[in-house]
């Protein structure tokens, strides 16, 4: 994989999971990481780690539900360092407390604030200084939820659906300019966020943040003239 170095990642949802794993793979490729997520000390944490392996990172607490914190933070990162090369949009909330007539509508508002317009408002953000610079990569982690039902998770799902109409739709507007936008749909990872995971589950029938992470890292590292636009991850043994 070619190297990172002197380029600027923006990784949300970076305290834990997958984001920490995707940071921290970014951090080890030479690219600057920024860290944005709503627990400041858990991205401290994450930070260190970073820095402690010879990486470059910095942290900024962001509630993603909030489309002023989002710009504020957007146009920190742009005066900070004038640029952005990379943006992850990995930060999510689930439900799957029942059918979707029993879900409220608060609960709804605030699972498509993060999910769905929380992606749109950092590509708004982000978008022209990549177009200005005539390269840069959005990369989205989506789910394989968006591509197939889930009982008791419609919500969830029709977030996921709406990220790849959404972005797939953005990478045709955004591929003329050389800016990539792709999507990474995981299965079930083994994370807190991850549905029915058990800690004794076959190493091969489940899928690592660390998995995520590589391939983020090889969307990021393609050579110039390629366009990965979507990578569907299944772990390597059915349930």
């Amino acid at each position: 994989m070619s190297s990172l170095s002197g380029q600027v990642a923006v990784v949300t949802g970076a305290s834990r999971g997958i984001g920490a794993a995707i940071a921290r793979k970014l951090g080890s490729l030479g690219a600057r990481v920024v860290l944005t997520a709503r627990d400041v000390e858990k991205l401290r944490a994450v930070e260190r780690e970073i820095v402690a392996a010879g990486g470059e990172a910095e942290s900024h607490a962001c509630d993603l539900s909030h489309s002023d914190a989002i710009a504020a933070f957007a146009t920190g990162v742009l005066a900070a360092h004038g640029r952005c090369d990379v943006l992850v949009n990995n930060a999510g909330v689930g439900w799957f407390g029942g059918p979707l007539h029993t879900m409220k509508p608060a609960e709804w508002d605030a699972l498509i604030a993060v999910n769905l317009k929380a992606p749109y408002l950092l590509l708004r953000a982000f978008a022209p200084a990549m177009i200005a610079a005539k390269r840069g990569h959005i990369i989205n982690i989506s789910s394989l939820a968006g591509k197939n039902p889930v009982a008791d998770g419609a919500a969830y799902t029709a977030s996921k659906w709406g990220l790849n109409g959404l972005m797939t739709s953005a990478a045709e507007e955004l591929r003329q300019h050389q800016v990539r936008v792709s999507l990474v749909a995981p299965g079930s990872v083994r994370t807190e966020f991850g549905v029915g995971l058990s800690a004794k589950k076959s190493a091969l029938g489940a899928i690592e943040p660390d998995d995520i992470a590589d391939v983020v890292a090889l969307l990021a590292t393609q050579a110039d003239q390629s366009f990965i636009s979507e990578v569907l991850v299944r772990p390597t043994l059915k349930k």
